[in-house]
C-alpha cells in the first residue's frame, strides 16, 4: 500500500575458490566432474552487456523525443533483462543492487544521520509513468548512473570467483524473492508491470540451474523444475493484469512447487549449504513449511540462541510480578495471550493508571523484526525487555534488584544455572529468557498457512478473494511482506522497514497525529519524521484498536484510511509520506473481503 523504503547497504562481497566436485555414483567408477562456473559468470556478463546496450538505445530515443509508449516499452525491456541476472546482482553485489533497482526513496545512513539520494530503475519508473519532456535531462542523468552500475557489474564479475554452493544459494534466494517481493510488484509500484517481468527472473533461474547441474538431477529434479517454471510462465502470459491475477492459487500451485523442487535439486546434486545463519532455514522447502524460520537470525549473538528451555523459563518470568517495582504488574498484564499479546486498549496504561502515548503492540511475531517498539528504538527483544522493565511508567523495575530476588529464589536459581551454567544470574540472561519466550510465540498455523501447505479447504471464497486484492489492487503486500506480513524485507530478512503514513489522531481523520515516531531519535533526517515500524498483520483481527496511537477502532477504519490514500488525502502536510497518496478505489465489498482475509491470518 505504499512505496517501499530502502534495502540495507551490505558491504560483503562473496568470494571463494572455484569448486571441484567429485561425483561418486554407487556401483560406478569414481569420476571427477569439473564445474565450469566461468560459464555462469559469462552468462551474467553477456546479459549485462545487453542491459547496457538497451540503456544506451533508450537514451537515444529520449534524445529524439520519442513517443511515451515507445519509451515505456523499451524501459520495460530493460527491466526484464535485469531480472534475468537479478539473482546474481542481489546476492554478490547487494550494494549495487540497491542503486540499480532499489526503491525511489533516500538511502539513510543511520550512524551519520544523513540521506543518500535514490537512483536506478524505480526512480526512472517515476519519470517514465508518465513521461514529460521537461524531465529529459533528469532521465538522461539517471540512465547514465545506470550505465555506471552496469560497468560495476562487468568489472566485478570479471574478477570475483563464485562457487557452486553460492550460485545455488543465490538462485534459491531469487525464487523466494519472486514468491514475496516479485509477486507483490514491490519494485514496480507505479507501472505495475511485475507479472510481465517474473518470467524473465524464472528463466534466469532455470538456465543457471542447467549450467550447474550434472547427470545426478538431469532426469529428476532439474527436469521437474524446468517443467514447473515453464508451466508458471504460461500462466503468467495468460494474465498480466495485477488486479485480476489469481495469486492465491499461483503461489501454492507453482511458486511453492519450484522452491520445493530446488531443495530436491540441491540434495540430488549434493550441494553443501553456505555456512551463514539466515532467517529462512536452509532445509525449508517453501516459505510456509513448518519451522521454516530460524529465530536465531534475529538474536544479538550465539550465546542468545533460542531453546525451548529458555522459552519455558521466560514464560514463567513473563507472568511473574517480580519484574515490577512493587510486585503489582507482570508482562502479561499488558500483553494478554487471548488478544494476541496486546491489551485491547487504545493506549497503554501506566502504573498510576494514566494513559501513555502509544498503543500496546502485539508480541506474537515480534521475534522476526529488526527494531522493537513502534519507534524501533531498540534493535532486538533483549533490549526491549529491559527498556520496559526499567521504564518508570510501565514496570519501574530495577534490574539489579530483580536479579537479587531471582538469585535468592531456589527454583529460579536452579533453572538459570541449568541453562547458562553460571553461579549467579546475569542481566543478559534475564533479558534472553524473556526474549526467548516472545520468540516462541510465532506459531505459523493460521488458515492461510494451511492453505499454502496444500489444504485448499482452509480458506473461504471471500478470504481467497481478499488475498488476491491484498496482493493486487490494494498493494498491501508491498509493505506487509509475504509470508511474515510485517516490514522485514524478504528474502534475506536482514532489515525491518519503517513507514510514514500520515496517521490521524483517530478514525475520523480530521487531526494529524504529531508523534515523531522514529524521527525523535533522528531529528536531522527528514524522511524519518513521523515514521513507525511496519507491524505484522498476523493475528490483527485480535489486536484492535489499531495504529501506533490506537486511534482506529476497527480494521474497517484502517482500510478506509488506506483506501483514501493516507494522510495527504485528508489534507495533512506530510511531504515525506511513503504511502502512495493515490486512492485505491476499493469498493465496500472488496474492503470486506480483505478484512476477511486478514482473519485467515489468525493463529489457531
Amino acid at each position: 500500500m505504499k512505496k517501499l523504503s530502502k534495502y540495507p547497504i551490505l558491504l560483503l562481497l562473496y568470494s571463494a575458490a572455484t569448486l571441484l566436485v567429485l561425483s561418486y555414483c554407487k556401483g560406478e567408477k569414481q569420476q571427477p566432474v569439473y564445474e565450469d562456473l566461468g560459464s555462469v559468470k559469462s552468462r551474467i556478463i553477456n546479459t549485462n552487456t545487453d542491459f547496457e546496450k538497451q540503456i544506451n538505445e533508450l537514451k537515444t530515443l529520449v534524445s529524439k523525443d520519442s513517443d511515451e509508449k515507445i519509451l515505456q516499452e523499451r524501459f520495460e525491456n530493460i527491466r526484464k533483462t535485469y531480472k534475468k541476472m537479478e539473482w546474481a546482482i542481489e546476492y554478490f553485489l547487494p550494494h549495487s543492487a540497491r542503486f540499480i533497482n532499489g526503491p525511489a526513496l533516500p538511502e539513510i545512513e543511520m550512524d551519520e544521520h544523513t540521506e543518500i539520494d535514490p537512483e536506478g530503475l524505480q526512480v526512472l519508473e517515476e519519470l517514465f509513468y508518465p513521461y514529460q519532456k521537461e524531465n529529459k535531462d533528469e532521465v538522461n542523468r539517471m540512465l547514465n548512473k545506470l550505465i555506471n552500475k552496469s560497468n560495476t557489474i562487468k568489472t566485478n564479475f570479471q574478477v570475483i570467483t563464485v562457487s557452486r554452493d553460492q550460485v545455488f544459494d543465490a538462485l534459491r534466494q531469487e525464487a523466494f524473492r519472486i514468491s514475496s517481493l516479485g509477486i507483490s510488484g514491490f519494485d514496480t509500484p507505479i507501472s505495475g508491470t511485475f507479472l510481465k517481468e517474473i518470467p524473465s527472473a524464472l528463466e534466469g533461474i532455470k538456465e543457471t540451474l542447467e549450467q550447474i547441474s550434472t547427470d545426478r538431477s538431469k532426469d529428476k529434479a532439474l527436469k521437474s523444475i524446468a517443467s514447473e517454471i515453464n508451466s508458471a510462465i504460461e500462466i503468467l502470459k495468460k494474465n498480466t493484469d495485477k488486479n485480476t491475477f489469481d495469486y492465491i492459487n499461483f503461489i501454492p500451485d507453482h511458486l511453492n512447487k519450484i522452491t520445493a523442487l530446488m531443495l530436491d535439486f540441491k540434495n540430488q546434486e549434493k550441494i553443501p549449504d553456505v555456512e551463514v545463519t539466515t532467517a529462512l532455514n536452509k532445509n525449508a522447502a517453501t516459505f510456509f513449511s513448518k519451522n521454516a524460520f530460524n529465530p536465531n537470525a534475529f538474536t544479538p549473538g550465539k550465546e542468545y540462541a533460542f531453546s525451548e528451555e529458555k522459552a519455558a523459563l521466560g514464560h514463567k518470568l513473563f507472568n511473574d510480578k517480580i519484574l515490577s517495582n512493587n510486585n503489582s504488574r507482570s508482562c502479561a498484564t499488558c500483553h494478554i495471550p487471548e488478544k494476541a499479546f496486546t491489551d485491547g486498549l487504545a493506549r497503554s496504561m501506566s502504573l498510576e493508571n494514566s494513559e501513555l502515548s502509544r498503543n500496546t503492540p502485539s508480541l506474537n511475531y515480534a521475534g522476526f523484526q529488526h527494531g522493537q517498539f513502534w519507534d524501533m528504538r531498540k534493535d532486538d527483544l533483549e533490549g526491549q525487555s529491559s527498556d520496559v522493565i526499567s521504564n518508570k511508567e510501565e514496570m519501574h523495575g530495577d534490574l539489579n534488584v530483580i536479579l537479587a530476588k531471582i538469585n535468592q529464589d531456589k527454583n529460579y536459581q536452579t533453572a538459570f544455572k541449568k541453562i547458562y551454567h553460571s553461579q549467579k544470574t546475569e542481566v543478559w540472561q534475564l533479558q534472553n529468557v524473556l526474549a526467548s519466550y516472545i520468540r516462541s510465540l510465532a506459531k505459523f498455523n493460521s488458515d492461510f498457512d494451511e492453505y499454502m501447505r496444500g489444504n485448499k479447504s482452509a480458506m473461504t471464497k471471500s478470504q481467497k478473494q481478499g488475498f488476491n486484492l491484498f496482493v493486487g489492487k490494494a498493494q498491501c503486500a508491498i509493505c506487509h511482506f509475504i509470508p511474515l506480513f510485517n516490514g522485514t524485507v524478504p528474502p534475506t530478512f536482514k532489515k525491518t522497514e519503517q513507514e510514514v503514513l500520515g496517521i490521524a489522531t483517530n478514525g475520523e481523520n480530521k487531526t494529524f497525529d504529531n508523534d515523531l515516531g522514529r524521527g525523535k531519535f533522528h531529528e536531522t533526517v527528514a524522511t524519518l519524521q513521523h515514521s513507525f515500524k511496519t507491524p505484522t498483520l498476523r493475528n490483527s483481527n485480535k489486536t484492535a484498536p489499531y495504529m501506533h496511537n490506537g486511534g482506529y477502532k476497527t480494521l474497517k477504519e484502517v482500510m478506509n484510511f488506506y483506501n483514501k490514500g493516507g494522510g495527504k488525502s485528508f489534507g495533512f502536510k506530510v511531504e515525506n509520506q511513503t504511502l502512495s497518496d493515490a486512492p485505491l478505489q476499493l469498493t465496500e465489498h472488496e474492503i470486506d473481503d480483505i478484512i476477511e482475509f486478514m482473519k485467515a491470518l489468525d493463529d489457531q
